[in-house]
């Protein structure tokens, strides 16, 4: 069960990632993707922690993730929106790419979706992007 906290830390994520999305349909909106990363920013460690928050976006395999992310939300802020979008969507690859997987297992599942995902063809572009890389041992 979630407490008070992270129902509002899960809201305001939700919200956030509504407004940067909006943001970005806008044509890069530059007040929509402000206000978006905010309320994501505010929302993650009411969501998880403020502990577990800076233990995830301070680890040592995160660092160039953190920083790309850090450096893209502050391009947006000085309102260079498609500059600040390309590297924070790099930061957010980097910080939240091993989450992919499991987004994917879960969509799968739902009724609607999960049956365009087990697609032959879109289920082959999925094992492609989210596979990891082979190595030649």
């Amino acid at each position: 069960m979630l407490s008070d906290s992270q129902k509002i830390g899960v809201a305001l994520t939700g919200l956030g990632v509504l407004f940067m999305f909006l943001g970005v349909i806008s044509f890069f909106d530059a007040g929509l993707l402000t206000i978006g990363n905010i309320l994501f920013i505010a929302g993650i460690p009411l969501t998880i922690g403020t502990q577990r928050t800076l233990g995830f976006f301070s680890q040592r395999s995160k660092l160039r993730g953190s920083i790309c992310f850090l450096v893209g939300i502050s391009l947006l802020f000085c309102r260079w929106t498609i500059i600040g979008m390309l590297v924070e969507i790099f930061g957010i690859l980097n910080l939240f790419g091993d989450f992919f997987p499991m987004v994917f297992a879960f969509l799968r599942q739902l009724p609607i979706i999960g049956s365009v995902l087990r697609n032959p063809h879109v289920e082959k572009v999925l094992n492609f992007t989210t596979s990891s890389p082979m190595l030649p041992v």
